[in-house]
């Protein structure tokens, strides 16, 4: 092995650690939450693409989680920015991790995937820009992927809340 190989190496070794321990961080804070909520909950570490990810999940699909996730995923998203902090006083780096409830997160990414992907057919057909409704960062980013899967290209335009995804011809 190069030099060069070796601490690319342990670099992605000391990532992979530093993303397990963000996970740790996290569990550990949204245990204490659910404590405090008197919610049932079971907490599923991860890491996907070089982020930590945490779900909480329920085997009896109780209906209680949806309380933490709250309308359009409001509560979901300051729950995430709740748990980075956390993560960062503990740490002292900024964290990516994402946070899922109950599924919400990954039912909301096929959905926008779908959109992406709908989106990107019909500027082929058309070959007229999409312009999309305002989402936030994470709905963003699910369909700029999707889009660029379909082969096309797309931007952000506009101002938070209100800024959307343009979906443009190749």
């Amino acid at each position: 092995m190069t030099e060069g190989t070796t601490s690319a190496a342990a670099e992605g070794a000391d990532t992979l650690t530093r993303l397990e321990q963000e996970g740790e961080i996290a569990a550990d804070y949204l245990e204490g939450l659910l404590d405090i909520a008197d919610l049932d909950g079971d907490i599923d570490m991860d890491v996907e693409a070089d982020r930590a990810a945490v779900s909480i999940i329920s085997d009896t699909g109780s209906r209680d989680l949806q309380k933490l996730v709250g309308r359009d995923g409001e509560v979901l998203e300051a729950l995430q920015e709740l748990t980075r902090l956390a993560v960062h006083r503990e740490t002292g780096d900024r964290s990516r991790l994402m946070l899922d409830i109950a599924g919400y997160r990954a039912k909301k990414r096929a959905e926008l995937s779908e959109l992406g992907a709908k989106a990107a057919a019909d500027v082929k057909n058309t070959g007229e820009p999409v312009k999309l409704k305002p989402m936030t960062p994470f709905e963003r980013k699910v369909v700029h992927d999707a889009v660029k899967a379909a082969g096309l290209r797309s931007e952000s335009e506009g101002e938070e809340p209100q800024r959307f995804v343009v979906v443009l011809p190749a």
